[in-house]
Parts: C-alpha cells; structure tokens; sequence
C-alpha cells in the first residue's frame, strides 16, 4: 500500500510547518511522508528549524492531506481545500516558554494526525 502525503503549508515555511515535518518524518514516517512548504519563501528559515531550507508548494508532491499551520491573516492558496488547520501563532521572536508550547502543540497535533491516517 502506498503511503499517504502530509504536506504542513504556511506562507514562508520557515518555522512551524517545517517543525511538523521534522516531527512528521521522526514520529508518524510509518503512516505518511512528511512535506513542508509555503506560499512564499524566505531567505532565511528560523535557527530552531536548523537543516531545512524554505520550499515552495509546488517543490513538493501533491499532498493527500493538507494542514494549514494557522494564518494570522489569511491563508495561503494551495489549489486545494486544507483539511484541518492546527490554527497555530507563529512563535517567531518570541519567549523560549512560547516557541516550546507551539512546539509540543505541533506534536502532539503529529501524533493525533497518525493516529487519524492509520
């Protein structure tokens, strides 16, 4: 059987989306390949994220499933309706203690998200 494709969609896919994927591909690769991506990129992705680089919706394969990371404003267009939004703020310049619970929320969305696909 193959694989599902989870792609985690912000506009820069600098930060969160690339977190989920790093948990996506550590905690669920046995139930989906995990994909980052945004609308836009930046040149330079959040050091948290360290090893990634910003990719852009088309760098990536058409995903089964599509989780938007949370927009603050308005989501991106990814030709396609999401199918959850995880509705997260983006820890950016904030408080380690911020950057820590965004960053256990995305896991334990992850797992959840596992759990849903298997």
């Amino acid at each position: 059987m193959k694989k599902r494709k989870a792609a985690f969609i912000c506009v820069h896919n600098s930060c969160r989306s690339q977190i989920a994927e790093a948990f996506g591909r550590h905690l669920a690769a046995d139930v989906f390949e995990s994909y980052s991506a945004g609308t836009e990129t930046k040149p330079q992705i959040n050091q948290e994220a360290e090893g990634q680089y910003s990719k852009l919706i088309d760098e990536i394969p058409a995903p089964d499933t599509a989780i938007s990371m949370g927009c603050n404003v308005s989501c991106p267009f990814i030709g396609r309706p999401f199918d959850d939004n995880w509705g997260l703020d983006d820890p950016t310049g904030k408080s380690d203690e911020e950057f820590r619970r965004v960053i256990e929320e995305i896991r334990k969305n992850i797992l959840a998200l596992k759990e849903k696909l298997q």
